[in-house]
């Protein structure tokens, strides 16, 4: 009975258990200081394993298998990763399909900075923090760095940074961030106001900031082409218990809050990075001929075609049906014949039906659907397109007509001369032998 009990208790640990966790930290304090994020990833089914960031026995994979699917970085004043680890196999972790959490403050070192410039962020040197004279909380201490951000900052993207609508303002105390701008993979997920810039705050101001304005962002994400998961914060207070617990006033512009939003972002966003939403995958794919059920052997040009495919969202741990009216269908042959917008239902089933084109060849059923936030959908199905048999072929057609009509105008011509022609000598023979 007990042994029944214990593989019961861990076949239920492994089901609920979202993945394996390494959070690398610059002390044990901040276990304490950021509790409530970490107890949040734990009572989802995280298993965590805290490290001091430069331990000596840090490892990410072992026998060519990673031992953790994600990592969290919470150690800002890293000078160098222990162990085995360092920028470069943390960037092979997300090539090989890894996600990663991390969170800088002004005191980002260069390792950070390099793995930051990795992805596509650009991060702003040591000592230096966002500062806005108009937009920071009444509980700052005169530098104007503990700012004050409107949840219309964050990025229009439900999916990675939950709804916007009615959201708590936001704090932050941290360095600015620039993302590359050219890098369709790079997403700025929290922007800082115009008024604001990134710069040492004791120092003069003798050249041009870092970031300025809108274009100084506050966290970065980046998915990648292998659906990997990056997020970088420039604030490590972002996911601490004070600011999760704090009151929110600005008394330039009269905006106070009980309580900040960073709580419901920071979870947000983690459930993001970490893929417990966003997630999509095709469940199945069918065509065939209409009329039919079974997909051909191949396909005859101008034949009706249907198509569907089945695509499924991760939910609350769940496969469940992805409902979408901007799914696309390309009919392919090096370039698209037919594009065309998916009809869905409830149950996740997306069809399309149309005519082949008057062109045989070997052609593509592509759906290829990238969209923000979410894993990015991609299936192929190649088909073959042959020619009509000659026994296909129509037999009369109405452009024809008329060389129907002067073939037999000319059968007729002919059998009218023939007829005329026999006639006239029947005639002239009649008339010799009267």
């Amino acid at each position: 009975m007990k042994i029944l009990l214990i593989l019961f208790l861990a076949i239920f640990t492994g089901v609920r258990s979202q993945g394996r966790t390494l959070v690398l930290v610059d002390n044990q304090v901040i276990k304490e200081t950021h509790s409530i994020f970490f107890k949040s990833l734990q009572e989802r089914g995280y298993t965590l394993t805290f490290k001091i960031a430069d331990d000596a026995s840090l490892v990410l994979s072992k026998y060519g298998e990673y031992l953790y699917e994600n990592l969290i970085v919470f150690a800002p004043s890293v000078v160098e990763f222990g162990g085995n680890l360092n920028v470069d196999t943390i960037t092979q972790f997300v090539d090989n399909g890894g996600n990663v959490l991390v969170a800088g403050s002004e005191l980002t070192g260069d390792v950070l900075r390099e793995l930051a410039s990795e992805v596509g962020f650009e991060v702003d040197e040591e000592g230096a923090f966002v500062i806005d004279h108009l937009n920071f909380d009444s509980a700052d201490e005169g530098q104007h760095t503990r700012l004050v951000v409107s949840s219309e900052n964050l990025i229009d993207s439900p999916v990675i940074v939950g709804p916007k609508k009615g959201a708590a303002p936001l704090l932050y105390q941290g360095t600015g961030i620039l993302a590359d701008s050219d890098n369709p993979l790079v997403l700025p997920l929290l922007t800082a106001d115009s008024t604001a810039y990134s710069y040492q705050p004791n120092v003069p101001i003798k050249e041009y900031p870092h970031a300025v304005g809108r274009d100084t962002v506050l966290i970065a994400g980046l998915q990648a082409r292998n659906n990997a998961r990056v997020v970088f914060s420039g604030s490590l207070a972002f996911f601490s218990d004070e600011f999760f617990t704090a009151a929110v006033e600005n008394a330039q512009k009269n905006i106070k809050a009980a309580k900040s939003g960073n709580e419901d972002v920071a979870t947000a966003i983690s459930q993001w990075v970490f893929k417990e939403h966003g997630r999509l995958r095709v469940k199945s794919v069918n065509h065939h001929k209409a009329g039919e059920k079974a997909p051909p052997q191949d396909y005859t040009i101008m034949d009706n075609v249907v198509y569907t495919i089945s695509i499924e969202i991760y939910d609350n741990g769940k496969w469940k049906p992805f409902t979408a009216n901007d799914v696309q269908l390309e009919f392919v042959r090096i370039d698209p014949f037919v594009r065309t917008t998916l009809q869905s239902n409830p149950r996740g089933v997306y069809e399309a039906r149309f005519k082949i084109p008057d062109v045989y060849g070997v052609y593509q059923f592509k759906v290829d659907y990238d969209r923000v936030g979410y894993t990015r959908l991609y299936s192929t199905t190649q088909v073959s397109v042959r020619p009509l048999q000659h026994t296909q072929y129509e037999r009369f057609i109405d452009c024809a007509y008329p060389y129907y009509a002067s073939a037999f105008s000319m059968m007729l011509g002919v059998f009218v001369f023939s007829f005329v022609f026999l006639h006239m000598k029947d005639d002239e023979k009649k008339a010799k032998g009267e």
